[in-house]
C-alpha cells in the first residue's frame, strides 16, 4: 500500500521536484551534523577550560542559531522550487 502511494507521488513529480526534495533532505542532515559538531566541540572546550564556560556557551548558541537560519532558508528555497 505504501509503495503504491510512493509510486503515484513520484510519478506526479518532475525532475526539479525530486531534486528539491533531495536538496531539502541534504540540508536537514547537514544542519544536524553541523550543530552536533558544534555541541561536541563546545563540550570539549568546556572540559579543558571550565572558567570559560559562559563565553563558550554563548558562542555555541549564536553559531547554532546561524546554522539553523541558513538551513531554514535552504529548505524554503527547495520548497519554492518544488511548488513554483
Amino acid at each position: 500500500m505504501l509503495s503504491m502511494i510512493l509510486l503515484e507521488t513520484v510519478a506526479g513529480l518532475s525532475l526539479a521536484g525530486i531534486g528539491a526534495c533531495i536538496g531539502a533532505g541534504i540540508v536537514a542532515v547537514g544542519a544536524a551534523l553541523g550543530i552536533g559538531k558544534i555541541g561536541s566541540s563546545a563540550m570539549d572546550s568546556i572540559a579543558r577550560q571550565p572558567e570559560a564556560t559562559n563565553n563558550i556557551r554563548t558562542n555555541m548558541i549564536v553559531i547554532a542559531a546561524l546554522i539553523e537560519g541558513v538551513a531554514l532558508f535552504a529548505i524554503i528555497v527547495c520548497l519554492l522550487a518544488l511548488f513554483v
